[in-house]
């Protein structure tokens, strides 16, 4: 009896993980770089959810001379 509750617990807790970030809102973003509108630099595109996605969001433009740099989400 013991072993079919730790099998049916492990299996809830499993299900439950791989929609953990369903639940919550996520975007991928990237930090893109310009230089008179047009763009020099790309970064890699990392999934943020959450709190994480919302702080990445606020993150303030970076201007140096004429290079801009912008957090995007998609």
């Amino acid at each position: 009896m013991k072993r079919k509750l730790i099998f049916t617990a492990a299996f809830v807790l499993i299900a439950w993980s791989f929609t953990s970030c369903e639940t919550q809102k996520c975007k991928f973003c990237k930090n893109v770089t310009y230089e008179n509108g047009s763009v020099i630099n790309e970064g890699t595109e990392t999934e943020y959810c959450g709190a994480a996605l919302i702080a990445k969001e606020a993150t303030p433009d970076i201007v140096v001379g004429s290079l801009t740099t912008k957090v995007e989400c998609r």
